[in-house]
């Protein structure tokens, strides 16, 4: 059975358990949010299947990969052909795929991805229209509309209105918001303050501060448990555009993913050169040393960001051995992928 189920009478698609309790005989099921509403279906006023994590699994590869690049913003910048083209694959072996597994192309799965990630910004935020496109993702305002209205069946100063009054955060600085989550939050966040590096992280077993940087620029995310099903996340960012890709980064980062691919490696390099409790540590002097410094966060216990590849590509060794240093070096001039995986 899908994930959401649709009401062929009534042309809604909600998330079980809904309260409503339609005739088995009237339900479709849909392994995905953007499947369902391809085929025509709206999300429910109740049960909000918006709010709630895309909650897409297949057992193709090929399709992972896609729905990870389309995270990641893939389509804000290309198109189907070329998505297909960095997977290796025809643009109608994709789509085909994508019809198997999600029920809805890639685009339409990134237009659905867009638009949820909006309607949470309306109810959530006090966010202005415009600056909400721009932070879905949309290229333009009339553009944010259409694909709003195709999918809710209201323009988005409508679906404003009909926000419930708990939606609504309110947070002294930055931009507070909710991420949706397959389990809660707590384990993950004791794990990262035992493993946080000084000076980019600053974490407890119930708040987990970071550094990060958009487009070259720094900012500070803060990340608490506040449901067993939500996490709350405050942004501190130098520009709004594209936040949904942040967020989503978020969301996958408390599922178990590490923030940084080439930060993942350098991290995996050290812990198996020192060992696994001295690494911290370590890495801690290493950023010191070379790692960017930001002014201005002492309040959240933050000073630098985490080293580039350019800069690490010269690095000449901090707290470690020459063989470690050589192997960060190497790392950083030609980094492979998944070597902490």
């Amino acid at each position: 059975m899908g994930a959401f189920q649709a009401v062929v009478t009534t042309g809604i698609y909600c998330l079980p358990p809904c309260p409503g309790r339609p005739l088995p005989s009237n339900v479709v099921s849909f392994t995905s949010q953007a499947g369902a509403e391809a085929a025509g279906f709206r999300a429910c006023h109740r049960c909000r299947p918006y709010r709630a994590e895309a909650r897409l699994t297949s057992t193709s590869e090929l399709v992972c990969r896609a729905v990870d690049l389309i995270a990641e913003g893939a389509l804000d910048v290309g198109n189907e052909a070329a998505l297909a083209a960095r997977l290796a694959v025809s643009e109608r072996h994709l789509r085909r795929m994508f019809h198997d597994h999600v029920g809805a192309t890639p685009d339409q799965l990134a237009r659905s991805r867009r638009a949820h990630f909006a309607r949470r910004l309306l109810d959530d935020t006090d966010l202005s229209i415009t600056d909400i496109a721009f932070a879905a993702g949309f290229g333009s305002l009339r553009q944010f509309n259409r694909v709003m209205t195709a999918t809710f069946r209201s323009a988005p100063h409508e679906l404003r209105r009909r926000r419930r009054r708990a939606d609504r955060l309110v947070a002294d600085g930055g931009l507070t918001l909710r991420v949706p989550l397959t389990a809660p939050a707590d384990g993950r966040l004791s794990h990262l303050a035992r493993h946080a590096i000084r000076g980019i992280e600053n974490a407890t077993t119930t708040i987990y501060r970071r550094t990060v940087s958009v487009d070259g620029d720094p900012g500070v995310i803060e990340i608490s448990a506040a449901e067993p099903t939500d996490a709350r996340l405050i942004t501190h960012l130098p520009r709004i555009e594209g936040l949904i890709h942040q967020v989503d980064r978020v969301r996958r980062f408390l599922g178990g993913r590490g923030w940084d691919a080439f930060e993942d490696g350098i991290r995996a390099i050290v812990a198996d050169h020192v060992g696994a409790a001295a690494a911290p540590s370590v890495l801690g002097e290493i950023v010191t040393e070379y790692g960017a410094p930001i002014a201005g966060l002492r309040q959240f216990g933050l000073s630098h960001l985490f080293p580039t590849m350019a800069v690490l590509a010269d690095f000449r060794g901090t707290g470690v051995d020459d063989e470690c240093a050589l192997a960060i070096r190497d790392y950083s001039r030609h980094p492979r992928p998944n070597l902490s995986r």
